[in-house]
């Protein structure tokens, strides 16, 4: 079996793009390692061998002094194919490719569009440290296989100067074992990132205008914008979970009858485009509950097309608070919905059918080397 070898210093080992899709879907026709920076240790699950280069300090150990060690255990594993997924590795992987080793970008984000808004760099610097990004990103790439993408609007950009380039959109991994456990309360839910970009703050502001709802909420939150979430009159109407298992995320949003996913018009996601980078529509699609989102133009198409929610502008309080009342006062068209999207995600919106895109690009950067 040919060896492969995925490198991250920024994911947790168990992530679900790169353990639990990319690696389990490669395992059965490759020997997969994974190279991690959490300080967990080394072990093999499911046959994916997991090495451990340590947990950095802070950022900027991990940028400045764990690119050189994901290199060197990099080189240690003699793999055929690497496959990275931080921007942060752009330099290993160019490393990689100069000692003529088949590397891969598996880019999840915008990265120059990301260091834009990024709060701890001064604005006054982030255009011009985007723009260098984006300069080196695009002389990296010239010396790798292929790129993945997760999102059109990504897909597009790096094919304006590296035509190998694949989108891997992370829709979720069909469950063979589901249980429909739903129960049409007067509850919505969100479970993720607890953050400005996803409007916590608009989401309680909405639904204060609803008598008797219930904001079902669970992720790992930044502690000063959950403090400021808590200030919130609204926070009363707020039934907190905290962090919750990866394996019990299914089953914290049945017992929901909305899934809500306002995220923000900003940069990193195309502002109105959109990205389908992130999980938190098809998660509520395949539990088979309705969702209220952002009117992204790319989430539109979606919701829309399948009748499985109602999208709405992120800022418009009174907007949101309707959608959610409409459905959480509508039962049979709650149900309606649910049923609607988890039929999407069965036939269309799943990991198995970007798995054999997955699968191709590795065969066919393989057959090239040949």
């Amino acid at each position: 079996m040919k060896r492969v070898c995925h490198i991250t210093t920024v994911h947790p080992r168990y992530d679900v793009r790169i353990f639990h899709k990319e690696c389990r879907s490669l395992s059965s026709t490759y020997e997969v390692h994974l190279i991690v920076a959490d300080g967990k240790g080394d072990e093999t699950v499911e046959g994916i061998h997991i090495h451990d280069i340590g947990k950095p300090a802070g950022r900027r150990e991990r940028i400045f002094h764990f690119a050189k060690k994901a290199y060197k255990k990099a080189m240690e594993t003699d793999a055929t194919v690497y496959h990275f997924h931080d921007s942060e590795l752009l330099t290993t992987g160019k490393k990689l490719a100069q000692k003529g080793k088949k590397v891969i970008y598996d880019s999840h984000e915008d990265m120059p569009a990301l260091l834009s808004e990024k709060e701890w760099i001064p604005r006054i610097f982030r255009p011009l440290i985007s723009s260098v990004f984006a300069w080196y990103e695009r002389r990296c790439i010239k010396k790798f296989a292929a790129i993945i993408t997760v999102t059109p609007l990504m897909t597009q950009r790096f094919k304006r100067s590296f035509s190998n380039t694949f989108q891997v959109t992370n829709y979720p991994i069909c469950q063979s074992d589901y249980i429909d456990n739903r129960r049409w309360d007067f509850s919505i839910c969100f479970a993720g990132g607890i953050s400005k970009q996803w409007m916590h703050a608009n989401i309680l502001q909405s639904i204060g205008k609803i008598e008797n709802a219930t904001y079902r909420l669970a992720g790992i939150a930044e502690s000063s914008y959950l403090e400021q979430l808590k200030r919130m009159p609204e926070w009363k109407q707020v039934e907190w979970h905290g962090k919750i298992p990866h394996q019990s995320v299914n089953d914290f949003i049945q017992y929901s009858t909305v899934g809500i996913a306002l995220n923000d018009y900003v940069a990193n996601v195309g502002f109105k485009e959109g990205s389908l980078g992130n999980t938190k529509l098809f998660e509520y699609m395949q539990a088979g509950i309705p969702v209220v989102c952002t009117d992204f133009r790319q989430w539109k198409n979606i919701v829309e097309s399948t009748h499985c929610g109602i999208c709405v502008n992120p800022h418009d309080i009174q907007e949101i608070a309707s959608a959610i009342k409409k459905i959480l006062t509508d039962k049979d068209l709650a149900k309606v919905m649910g049923d609607n999207g988890r039929k999407a995600v069965q036939e269309k919106y799943n990991w198995e059918s970007q798995a054999e895109t997955l699968l191709y690009l590795y065969s066919s950067i393989l057959k090239l080397q040949k």
